[in-house]
């Protein structure tokens, strides 16, 4: 039977996880300098819907997140220093540190987190501007998009 994530972690590194989703939203809305409160907003509604729409690898994940997501995305953004590539540089190596955690993960979990984690960065960053104010990417923005601090965990669901 396969273990839920929270059984594969320690609370510290469910923790990890969960503040990964306030990393990003901080990483990816002020790459380009302009935290704008749509990006903000969008990022709150995104974890609030994948609380309870998500692939069951994630249990749980969205859920604590949904609580303390606007609380810890305050926190961090003030945490966090104000000068742009300072900030951007913490927090890649805060990011980075999942790689360790994610690896040690069941190889179907570790892939569910790292795709999930992928999309939400892209969702973050098409928020705000292009046609309506959705749908483009900033120069900036697409630098960090593909979380190249994260290692990729390939899908395994095709070898079974």
């Amino acid at each position: 039977m396969k273990k839920k994530l929270q059984e594969q972690l320690s609370q510290e590194e469910f923790d990890q996880l969960v503040e990964a989703l306030s990393r990003i939203t901080i990483l990816i809305a002020g790459s380009d300098g302009n935290f704008d409160e749509e990006e903000k907003e969008w990022a709150e509604k995104l974890t609030h819907i994948r609380s309870y729409n998500h692939p069951p690898e994630l249990e749980g994940l969205y859920e604590a997140a949904d609580q303390v997501f606007s609380a810890q995305l305050a926190s961090m953004s003030k945490a966090y220093p104000d000068d742009l590539s300072q900030r951007n540089e913490q927090i890649q190596n805060d990011l980075s540190r999942l790689n360790p955690l994610l690896a040690k993960l069941d190889p179907r979990t570790g892939h569910a987190i790292y795709a999930s984690l992928k999309s939400f960065a892209k969702h973050i960053a098409r928020s705000s501007g292009g046609f309506l104010g959705f749908g483009s990417v900033s120069a900036a923005e697409a630098k960090w998009i593909e979380l190249p601090m994260i290692n990729p965990i390939e899908d395994v669901t095709e070898e079974e």
